[in-house]
């Protein structure tokens, strides 16, 4: 293709996009950086502020209930 949509399609410019979207979304809710100093609590920080953001996207989404 030619073009911006096509270079967009090239370089995968719509993945970065939504990879820096989800990674100002961590940092808004989450913070900028890991308070823990070990490596061990680092991973288990990631893990709980991993799962705190997931609950939080899960409740913003809607259910689709088909009517009949």
């Amino acid at each position: 293709e030619r073009g911006r949509m096509g270079w967009q399609r090239a370089s995968g410019y719509n993945w970065r996009a939504l990879i820096e979207a989800d990674v100002s979304r961590w940092k808004r809710v989450i913070g900028d950086g890991l308070r823990s100093q070990t490596d061990g609590r680092q991973t288990t920080e990631v893990a709980i502020a991993a799962e705190a953001l997931n609950r939080m996207l899960d409740l913003g989404c809607p259910e689709y209930v088909r009517i009949v």
